[in-house]
Order: structure tokens, then C-alpha cells, then sequence
């Protein structure tokens, strides 16, 4: 099915077929593919141990084909920080109509954008699994409790988010992630990313009271904005219509964050594509908050970034490894954090 929706495009071709990993490996030696499509499951060996061995070896822009399942989800989200650009959920069944257009319009898509993302996979080489580090063991304790961090993702979040998470310290101020995925990738990258970082991190819920050091990742299908009680800040799901083709979307928590919590913010755009993000993380600087926005060196794609940047949302942008430190700094120009301490 695969293979006749890439033939199907006057700008695609399929270069080969392989009955299994060891037969791939000698085709993508001789062929030299632009772009791999690569299921979980297959024969003698399973596609995350072949794409560990890709990433190492031969850094390619590699598209995962997953079911959206629990094991399948927990295995896509081990294969995007391994490095794979992005997935295509199997459709359930035989694809018929819509299902099956839907199908096709997603693999032309991501396989476009994995192409263009060539050049970066290749600066990246090999991915190296982001660890806890030693930064989240250091324990910070918050000045003021009006600080909240916003970020937004999309195509190669999953590796991004990861590596500024585990590069901030415990004692930050609350921080809200909007990432581009379905049920159940979002529960499951929350829980993931609660192993790997010191912060404590969970899938956000409705009414969800913001405590600093948690992080709350916005449920697929439902969009994420700042809610403000008696308490405190909180969290607000909302069933609204998708916008910028998105839910849950960027700008709705940009757009809430900058209402509300106004200069007391940083707002985080990271690799992705599109312009989801780019009106609100405006809004937030417009608003007094300080803004960051992914280099295109380090993107995956230098889509969202680029959008925000341009049109002057983003007061500074960093390559990846450097985000969370500009975070911190934003944070003690603000008085949120004290200055002593070792990061």
C-alpha cells in the first residue's frame, strides 16, 4: 500500500523494497534512499534495534510506521528519540475512503518533510539518548510564584523537549508544553519523560493546580491553555475547533499565557513544522514575556521557529543544547530564581 501511494507522486520514486532489516541495510548501501520508511515489526530483527544501527552508522531521514496503540505508541516514541523525523499510524484494517486518503496524504506529507530534513539529520549524527544529567539534581528554590514557562513542538519536539527538560533543575517555575501528537503518544511521552528528567511531568488535566518543578504536556485532541483561581495558576482543556489545523495547538496556549501571566512568562518555540505558535509566542512578547525561539541548525525542521522569528516573536534564538540555559537565564533576569547555586 506504502509503495503505491510513493508511486503515486510525480516527485517520488520508489527506490526499493526490503523483505526484512538485513535485506535493507544492502539496499540502502547500493541505493542510497533520500528518505526510509521503516516499520516496528518485522522479521529477524525489529525496526527500533535497525534504526539504533542507521542512526549510528549512516544518519538518514527515516519515517516510522506505527499502530496507534500502547506498545506501539511507547515504541514510536523510543524510535523519535532515537532520531526517526516522524510516524504514520497504520490505519485499523483494510483502509477504505477516507480512512485510506487520509492514509496516503499523511505518508506524502511526512515523507516530504523528512527529505527536507536531510541536512540536518546529517550535522546530527549520532543521537545520543538524552540521560537525567547533573542539572536536575540540583534543587532551586523559586523567589516569586508567578512564573510560568510555556513550549510549543512539533516535528522533532519529541527529541527537543527531551533534551531541555532534562537540562533544567528542580525549583523552576511550572512549565506547559504543547507537543503535536494523538492519544495515546501523549500519555505515554509524559511518562516517559518522568523517567528521564528530575522534573516531575504528567499528561495535563482539567483543573490541574500548577506547582513549580511539574511539567504538564497537553493531551492529544484537546487544547492546553493557563487557567488562574483562588490557588493559582491552573490548568484549562477546552474541545474547541482545531486551529492552524492543530489540536491541541500552540497558539492557544501562547495566546492564554500572555493574557494572564503577561511579563511573569517565557515562552519556548522548538523544531517544527508550519507556523503554529508564531501569533501567540508574539503576543507573549508584545505582553513583556521573555521569548526563545530553536536555531535552524539544530531543527529538524525550521518551520514553527522560523515562522515566530520572523515576524519578531522571538527575542533570541539558540541551538538546542543551549535552550534550557537561556531558559534559566530569562528566569534570574525575572527574579524567579536566585543567582547562587551550581547549575
Amino acid at each position: 500500500m506504502i509503495a503505491q501511494i510513493v508511486r503515486g507522486e510525480s516527485d517520488m520514486e520508489v527506490a526499493a523494497t526490503a523483505q526484512d532489516p538485513f535485506d535493507a541495510r544492502e539496499k540502502i548501501k547500493a541505493l542510497s534512499p533520500d528518505v526510509v520508511l521503516l516499520d516496528i515489526e518485522m522479521p529477524r530483527m525489529d525496526g527500533l534495534t535497525f534504526l539504533e544501527k542507521i542512526m549510528r552508522l549512516r544518519p538518514m531521514p527515516v519515517v516510522m510506521v506505527s499502530t496507534l496503540t500502547v506498545a506501539g505508541g511507547r515504541a514510536t516514541l523510543r524510535a523519535l528519540e532515537l532520531g526517526a523525523v516522524d510516524f504514520v499510524s497504520k490505519p485499523a484494517g483494510r483502509a477504505a475512503g477516507d480512512a485510506a486518503d487520509m492514509f496516503a496524504a499523511d505518508i506524502v506529507a511526512k515523507v516530504r518533510i523528512a527529505a527536507a530534513s536531510a541536512p540536518a539529520i546529517a550535522r546530527r549524527g549520532l543521537h545520543v539518548t538524552p540521560g537525567t544529567g547533573d542539572a536536575p539534581a540540583t534543587a532551586l528554590a523559586v523567589a516569586a510564584g508567578n512564573a510560568v514557562i510555556a513550549l510549543g513542538a512539533s516535528t522533532g519536539g519529541i527529541e527537543a523537549i527531551t533534551t531541555v527538560l532534562c537540562g533544567l533543575p528542580r525549583g523552576i517555575p511550572p512549565l506547559l508544553i504543547v507537543q503535536h501528537l494523538p492519544q495515546p503518544f501523549t500519555r505515554l511521552f509524559a511518562a516517559r519523560l518522568n523517567t528521564l528528567c528530575g522534573l516531575k511531568v504528567k499528561e495535563a488535566e482539567q483543573g490541574d493546580i500548577l506547582h513549580p518543578s511539574h511539567v504538564y504536556i497537553a493531551p492529544g485532541n484537546r487544547h492546553l491553555q493557563l487557567g488562574r483561581g483562588v490557588s493559582g495558576y491552573s490548568v484549562v482543556l477546552s474541545d474547541e475547533p482545531l486551529l492552524n489545523g492543530h489540536r491541541p495547538a500552540v497558539d492557544h496556549l501562547f495566546s492564554s499565557v500572555a493574557r494572564l501571566a503577561g511579563s511573569d512568562a517565557v515562552g519556548v518555540i522548538l523544531s517544527g513544522m508550519g507556523a503554529d505558535g508564531a501569533a501567540g509566542l508574539l503576543q507573549m512578547r508584545q505582553a513583556g514575556a521573555c521569548t526563545l525561539g530553536q536555531d535552524a541548525a539544530t531543527c529538524v525542521v525550521y518551520g514553527m521557529p522560523r515562522a515566530a522569528y520572523e515576524i519578531g516573536a522571538v527575542q533570541k534564538q539558540a541551538p538546542l543544547e543551549k535552550i534550557a540555559g537561556e531558559v534559566l537565564s530569562a528566569l534570574r533576569n525575572m527574579d524567579k530564581v536566585p543567582s547562587s547555586g551550581r547549575l
